[in-house]
């Protein structure tokens, strides 16, 4: 099973919603003077989303080169103006994988880019669920009763070393897809042998030997990086003795890792899952609720989240370990998209999440109770079988097994 290779030296700041998250970020990208890369699934171009773009801009403009990855799903479009916006400023951009005309149902059109990473400088990095979208909005411009409940770190130490490298290759990857289309093989060569080329991330301030908080990144990609997230997932969980805090917003665990919450639940290990209680996507809401019923059964606690639209993909267990990042603890997540998690081994920062999910449990949360959800309509129940076994039939023909 694959063990995370922790550094220490790492500052680490916690970053709930939207607003705090996007001003650390143009804070960091207002004062860039090497370089700015960022890639998210959804890059709204609303209040929240033009004061992210504005900041890319500015800094193209001072000659910081600066590269923006968007997918093609989560950003079907870019507005006109911004398409000038960037070019002129400099900004280069790419939207990753577009439907087409044939749309999904060419099964390799389910491999999204649904990582939120951002490195400046190749001094700070940021890591999480959160797209570059208005908290109190949804991608359609309806309005929120309340932010959504979702988080992301800023990272400076020697992870953002990782994270640099990473969307530098995915960047060359895509403009050697480019050239290839264009047919030409010279030019993809060139770009292929730059992609596997190390590349200098500009000096770090890592902080001194042994000081700072323990942390690792954790990939997930269609090559070599697989399953590492859920891997990581399931070792910490098989190693729990107290207590597990879990808040996913598209929850449909595999075997492997339900059993995982089910044998760590008969050690005795208070097992808390905060999952979306809102309606948001046919899909993942329904398809989530089979896995319910042996869950509650097993003794472990289910929270529906009530206030808002929850969109956290974190973890905490036993106070000393946690993760935050981007991956969904579903089949399209875990075995179709790329994705990004920071994980870290540090009390100080694990209690403050832990803080934030117990509280979120307590005061904007309903807890599921085994026989009323037992005991749900019929209509209910076959809209859920329904929604599972299509996202089954999906698996299979993308050629996925879970």
């Amino acid at each position: 099973m694959t063990v995370p290779v922790f550094s220490p030296g790492h500052q680490l700041r916690l970053l709930q919603g939207g607003v705090a998250c996007f001003a650390a970020m143009v804070e960091a990208i207002d004062r860039s003077v090497q370089e700015v890369r960022l890639e998210t699934y959804i890059f709204s171009f609303d209040a929240s989303g033009e004061r992210v773009a504005a900041a890319l801009v500015r800094a193209a403009r001072r000659g910081v080169p600066v590269y923006l990855v968007m997918d093609g799903i989560g950003t079907p479009t870019v507005p006109a103006d911004w398409v000038h916006r960037f070019t002129e400023a400099g900004v280069r951009w790419h939207l990753f994988s577009p439907l087409g005309r044939w749309g999904l149902l060419i099964p390799g059109r389910w491999r999204r880019l649904h990582r939120k990473l951002c490195v400046v400088d190749g001094r700070v990095a940021f890591c999480g669920g959160i797209n570059i979208l208005d908290d109190y909005y949804e991608p359609d411009h309806t309005a929120l009763d309340a932010p959504r409940f979702d988080f992301s770190v800023r990272v400076e130490g020697p992870l953002v070393v990782d994270a640099h490298r990473a969307m530098a290759q995915f960047w060359e990857r895509l403009q050697i897809t480019r050239q290839l289309e264009r047919w030409d093989f010279e030019e993809a060569r060139q770009s292929l042998q730059k992609a596997f080329t190390p590349q200098p991330a500009g000096p770090l301030r890592v902080p001194g030997a042994g000081t700072g908080a323990s942390a690792a990144l954790v990939l997930r990609d269609n090559v070599r990086n697989r399953s590492r997230i859920e891997q990581v997932y399931r070792k910490a969980i098989a190693e729990a003795r107290q207590e597990v805090l879990i808040a996913n917003a598209y929850f449909v665990p595999g075997g492997k890792l339900r059993r995982a919450l089910v044998h760590a639940a008969g050690r005795g290990v208070r097992v808390r899952l905060l999952l979306q209680g809102r309606y948001e996507n046919f899909m993942q809401y329904h398809a989530a609720r089979p896995v319910y019923g042996k869950l509650l059964a097993a003794g472990i606690e289910i929270h529906e989240y009530a206030a808002s639209f929850l969109h956290a993909k974190v973890a905490v267990i036993d106070e000393q370990w946690a993760t935050v990042g981007s991956s969904n603890l579903d089949p399209l997540s875990l075995l179709l998209a790329r994705e990004a998690n920071v994980v870290v081994e540090d009390g100080a920062f694990v209690q403050e999440l832990r803080t934030c999910l117990t509280t979120a449990m307590d005061t904007q949360a309903v807890r599921l109770d085994a026989q009323v959800f037992a005991n749900r309509p019929w209509r209910q129940r076959f809209l859920d079988r329904l929604a599972f076994w299509l996202m089954r039939l999906m698996l299979f023909l993308t050629g996925s097994r879970y």
